[in-house]
C-alpha cells in the first residue's frame, strides 16, 4: 500500500502542483481586499476577454441624470459626465484613493436636497466642488449598496444595516435604523454562506484569515519541497562534485523531513479548506445554493443582526407606501417604515446566487430585476413575472438551475423614453429599441480602468481565467482541481503513516 499511495502521490501532486500554487497564492490575496485596493495590473496581461470593449464586465452599472442633459454613469468604471448622446466623457473620480478598486461604484445618488453621493465597496463618499470626499458612517470601511435619498433624509444601506441622516445635520451624521427581522426568520444561515466563511476564515474575523493565510503558505511550502524532492535526484545524477553532491542530499533530507511534518500535522486544516472551497463555485454550488443550516455558535455567524450580510439594494414605492428590501434570500418589503417584521414576497422573480444587479420602479407595484440570471417585469400582487427582453412569461419550475441565463445582466440605463441599455457582463451594451447603438468605449476610460490586483487573483481563484482556453468546461477546473488536492493529501499522509508505522514495526521487533 506504501507503494501505491507513493506512486500517485507523486504523479497526481506533478499534475496538480501548479494549480495548487496559484490558488494559494490568490487566496491569500482574496483574504485582504483593503488592504491590496490601491495595487492594479494594466488589462494587457490578461487574456483579451479582460479587457474592455462595448462596455462589458460591469463597466456600467445604472446612470444618474443631474439636471439638464448632464448624466453620470457609474459602475466598474468610477463616475464618468456624459450627456444624452453618450458621446463624450469626463473623468469625475477626483478624491477616492488611488486603485481601481476604491472606485468602484455600486450606487450613485443625487437630489436637489441631498446632493451628490456615491457608494463604494469601502465606504460613502459626497461630492463637494470637483472632489469627492468621503462620509463617516457608524460601522466605517463597509460595502455601500444602495444610497436612496427620501425627502429630507438620506438612507444609505450596506450589506449589513440600514443608515439615515437628515437635512439639518447636512446629510453627515448617520445613526442606525434598526430593521426588523423578516417574518420567516429562523435564525439559521445559508450552507453557502457558512462554507464561505470557513474556506476564508472569515468566520473566526482577522484571526480565522490569518490562519487560512497560514494554510495557504503550507500549501505552498508544500508544493515547493515536494518538487524539489521530485527534481533533486535527477540533478544528482548529472552532478560529479562529491562535496556538492553531499550538500544536496542533505537538502534533499531536510526538505523531505518538513514537507511531511508540514503534511501530517496540517492534514486536517489542508483538507477542510479544500473541501469548503469545492462547494463555492458551480456546479458543486447549485445544490447547497438554498440550504440552510443553524449558525455556527461564537462565530461570526453568531450575529445578533438577522440581515447582517444579507442586505443587497433597496427601493421605495411612494404610491404604496412601502419599502421594498432586496436581500440574499429573496426580496422583502415594509409597510410600516421599518416599524414592523419584513414581509416576504409570495411572488419571488428569479435572482441569480450571485446577487441582484437592476432593481428600479417601472410603476407602483411593477419593478425591473435583473441579475446573472437574466431581467424581468415583477408585479408581486399579481404573481406576474415578464422577461424584459423575449416578452415571454417566466414559469418557475421550483428546480435549482444555472446561475446564469441567457443574459448575465450587470446594469442598466434608461435616459429617456427611447434609450434603454442593457448592460451584458460578458457582451456589454445591449440597445433595447434595437436601434442606436451606444457609444464605443472611449480610450481615456480604457486607459483609467485597469483591473485590481483583488479581481485579477479572484479569477485565477475561481477557474474563470482558463475560460478563454477550456470554454464553458473551466466550470469543472475547481472542482477537479479540488479532488486532486484531497487525493494529493490523503496519498501523502497514508504513504507517510504507513511508512512509519512499519518502521515503528520493526524498530520493535
Amino acid at each position: 500500500m506504501v507503494k501505491f499511495f507513493r506512486k500517485y502521490h507523486k504523479w497526481f501532486s506533478l499534475v496538480a502542483a501548479l494549480f495548487i500554487l496559484s490558488f494559494a497564492f490568490s487566496g491569500i490575496i482574496l483574504n485582504h481586499r483593503e488592504l491590496l485596493s490601491g495595487i492594479d495590473v494594466d488589462r494587457k496581461f490578461l487574456p483579451p476577454a479582460y479587457r474592455y470593449y462595448n462596455w462589458n464586465l460591469a463597466a456600467v452599472k445604472g446612470s444618474v441624470n443631474i439636471g439638464g442633459d448632464s448624466i453620470l454613469v457609474y459602475g466598474n468604471i468610477g463616475v464618468w459626465l456624459t450627456d444624452s448622446t453618450f458621446k463624450t466623457f469626463r473623468n469625475l473620480n477626483n478624491g477616492f484613493p488611488e486603485g481601481i478598486d476604491n472606485r468602484k461604484i455600486n450606487s450613485l445618488s443625487w437630489s436637489k436636497v441631498t446632493g451628490l453621493y456615491a457608494g463604494t465597496l469601502f465606504g460613502l463618499y459626497r461630492f463637494q466642488g470637483k472632489f469627492w470626499k468621503k462620509v463617516s458612517l457608524p460601522k466605517e470601511g463597509a460595502r455601500i449598496v444602495k444610497i436612496l435619498p427620501q425627502g429630507d433624509s438620506l438612507l444609505v444601506m450596506t450589506r449589513s444595516n440600514l443608515y439615515i441622516a437628515t437635512r439639518s445635520s447636512g446629510f453627515r451624521n448617520f445613526r442606525e435604523i434598526l430593521v426588523p427581522k423578516g417574518e420567516d426568520s429562523d435564525g439559521k444561515v445559508g450552507v453557502f454562506k457558512t462554507l464561505w466563511v470557513i474556506h476564508s476564515g472569515e468566520i473566526y474575523g482577522l484571526a480565522g484569515k490569518i490562519i487560512v493565510d497560514g494554510a495557504g503558505i503550507l500549501f505552498i511550502i508544500l508544493c515547493v519541497t515536494g518538487m524539489i524532492w521530485f527534481l533533486v535526484p535527477y540533478r544528482l545524477k548529472k552532478l560529479k562534485d562529491g562535496l556538492k553532491r553531499s550538500k544536496l542530499k542533505r537538502f534533499n533530507k531536510s526538505s523531505l523531513k518538513w514537507h511531511n511534518v508540514i503534511g501530517s500535522w496540517a492534514i486536517l486544516i489542508l483538507l477542510l479548506n479544500t473541501a469548503t472551497g469545492m462547494f463555492l463555485r458551480p456546479p458543486l454550488l447549485i445544490p447547497i445554493a438554498g440550504e440552510r443550516v443553524t449558525k455556527l455558535k461564537y462565530t461570526e455567524l453568531d450575529n445578533p443582526n438577522p440581515w447582517f450580510d444579507r442586505f443587497r439594494d433597496l427601493l421605495y414605492d411612494a404610491a404604496l407606501g412601502r419599502y421594498l428590501v432586496a436581500t440574499s434570500d429573496g426580496i422583502y418589503y415594509s409597510d410600516h417604515h421599518f416599524s414592523g417584521e419584513l414581509k416576504l414576497f409570495t411572488f419571488q422573480p428569479p435572482v441569480s446566487v450571485m446577487g441582484i444587479n437592476v432593481f428600479d420602479k417601472i410603476s407602483p407595484g411593477h419593478y425591473l430585476v435583473g441579475s446573472f440570471s437574466g431581467i424581468f417585469e415583477w408585479e408581486p400582487a399579481s404573481g406576474q413575472t415578464i422577461d424584459y427582453i423575449t416578452r415571454n412569461t417566466y414559469h418557475d419550475s421550483g428546480a435549482a438551475g444555472p446561475p446564469f441565463g441567457n443574459v448575465t445582466v450587470a446594469g442598466y440605463i434608461r435616459s429617456n423614453d427611447s434609450t434603454r441599455i442593457l448592460f451584458d457582463y460578458a457582451h456589454g451594451a445591449i440597445p433595447l429599441d434595437g436601434k442606436n447603438p451606444f457609444a464605443v468605449v472611449p480610450p481615456t476610460i480604457v486607459n483609467a480602468s485597469p483591473i485590481s490586483l483583488w479581481n485579477t487573483s479572484l479569477e485565477i481563484h475561481t477557474g474563470r481565467i482558463f475560460e478563454p482556453i477550456l470554454g464553458p468546461f473551466y466550470i469543472l477546473v475547481v472542482p477537479l482541481v479540488g479532488l486532486a488536492t484531497l487525493f494529493v493529501l490523503l496519498s501523502g499522509f497514508f504513504s507517510w503513516w504507513l511508512a512509519s508505522r512499519h518502521k515503528k514495526m520493526i524498530i520493535k521487533d
